[in-house]
């Protein structure tokens, strides 16, 4: 997806770096205390809160805020430190980034990948009524791009083989434990996920409180240990990258699939080894609430290459099967 990213810097007069025009703070909307500001126009259709959603682990993630003039606030750990990172803009508008923190550069620069301009909607070919519907709806889906692997993989490995809600607190406790305020306004709370090093020195009692069993906290350790191998995951092809990320000891598929998603932002990084999203992806294209990975791939098999996004909007679509009611007890089958 083409677009115009034009990067301001208040500190700096009006330039011209490489075509990219940089403009000084103040004209237009002020900018925070002490933040670097950019402005980017994407070619298309751009909804904030689809893109990035994917992001925020919970309603109460500390890393992540939407706030009610509809910013996006966003809290990450980059190569040159941490950052905060503000996001306004209407859909198909401009957007206005507002960032602190010694990271601030790093993550502007980053930006119109985060929001989604390496990907191309256009290619995708809706071959379902259902997936045709919630397409069309949706314009401005775009699959984000962090180009950070860790700050993804953690809260995924929390939320191996338990609830989300279970995962969201652990990723909370920890990362308000052993993360940082966030730099720049402090009125939302926001925090910036422990670093690498931190991560590996947490001790087994903390893990226990955060209620993260020895599996996944040895997990998290032995990820954080060769941190900076994994992160090169995040330029690497899909099949490359997950071999990557699965040489590590507890990271299988899903896990890197979950991951990738969000850091390297590839359309067909399918998730297999999940308890409920082959019965919805079944449910939703062939009425089978029962389908299994094979079956899920065969019916996303027309999507190859877009499988990630094919099975995104099947999930946006909310068309999941409905519950089994409990079976009664024989003995209560009587008393009626």
């Amino acid at each position: 997806m083409a677009g115009r990213f034009d990067p301001v810097d208040p500190l700096t007069p009006t330039t011209v770096r490489g075509g990219r025009t940089a403009v000084p703070a103040g004209q237009g909307r002020p900018v925070g205390a002490g933040a670097k500001e950019r402005r980017w126009t994407p070619g298309g259709p751009l909804d904030l809160g689809l893109t990035l959603g994917p992001l925020r682990r919970g309603p109460a993630d500390p890393t992540f805020r939407t706030t009610p003039d509809g910013s996006v606030w966003r809290a990450t750990r980059t190569p040159d430190g941490a950052a905060t990172l503000r996001l306004a803009g209407r859909p198909g508008q401009e957007v206005h980034a507002e960032a602190w923190g010694p990271g601030a550069d790093w993550i502007l620069e980053q930006l119109p990948a985060l929001l989604g301009d390496g990907d191309d909607p256009a290619v995708f070919v809706p071959r379902h009524r259902l997936v045709h519907a919630s397409h069309r709806r949706r314009p401005g889906l775009r699959l984000t791009r962090t180009g950070l692997v860790l700050e993804s993989l953690i809260p995924t490995v929390l939320e191996q083989k338990i609830t989300a809600d279970e995962a969201y607190r652990a990723w909370r406790r920890l990362v308000r434990q052993y993360g940082e305020p966030a730099p720049g306004p402090q009125d939302l709370g926001l925090h910036v996920m422990p670093s690498a090093r931190t991560w590996a020195m947490i001790p087994s009692w903390d893990w226990h409180k955060a209620g993260v069993d020895a599996k996944r906290s040895a997990a998290i350790v032995r990820a954080a240990r060769v941190a900076n191998r994994l992160e090169e995951a995040a330029a690497m092809a899909l099949p490359e990258a997950a071999r990557r990320l699965e040489a590590v000891p507890g990271i299988g598929p899903w896990t890197s699939a979950e991951t990738l998603q969000r850091s390297n932002g590839d359309p067909d990084a399918v998730t297999t080894g999940d308890l409920h999203l082959p019965g919805i992806i079944g449910y939703a294209l062939a009425g089978d609430r029962d389908a299994d990975d094979a079956a899920m791939l065969e019916l996303l098999a027309p999507y190859e290459g877009q499988r990630h996004r094919a099975a995104r909007l099947i999930l946006l679509a909310g068309h999941t099967p409905p519950r089994r009611m409990p079976r009664m007890p024989r003995t209560d089958i009587g008393r009626l």
